[in-house]
């Protein structure tokens, strides 16, 4: 499947943001993976379309994305327990000479 099987206003909201970390520095390095934060009901196959589409000038290619869904965690808030929301993460494994700039994104230019 290619980015012209999917609506593209929905491939732009399944990427929320990536993920900053110093694990994920470390796999960045180590494996070329960039982790995502993405929609908790985005599939594989819209994650890489969506990769695809948003980075398109930059020609990435996605070999393979691998999931996990991540639990919230609780916490207290004075005497009350609250519990933080749960969410996806999206491990992106991108060709081995390429590399995604997140400074060239070009917000709202998608035709």
């Amino acid at each position: 499947m290619n980015a012209q099987t999917f609506n593209a206003e929905r491939l732009l909201q399944v990427i929320i943001a990536p993920q900053v970390s110093e694990k994920a520095t470390y796999i960045a390095e180590k494996h070329n993976h960039v982790i995502f934060r993405v929609a908790q009901d985005a599939t594989k196959s819209e994650i890489k379309a969506a990769i695809e589409l948003i980075w398109k000038p930059q020609n990435i290619q996605v070999k393979s994305v691998q999931i996990a869904n991540v639990k919230g965690k609780q916490k207290r808030f004075g005497r009350f327990i609250g519990r933080r929301s749960n969410w996806k993460k999206a491990y992106v494994s991108i060709q081995a000479d390429q590399e995604i700039n997140f400074s060239d994104i070009a917000q709202g230019e998608v035709k």
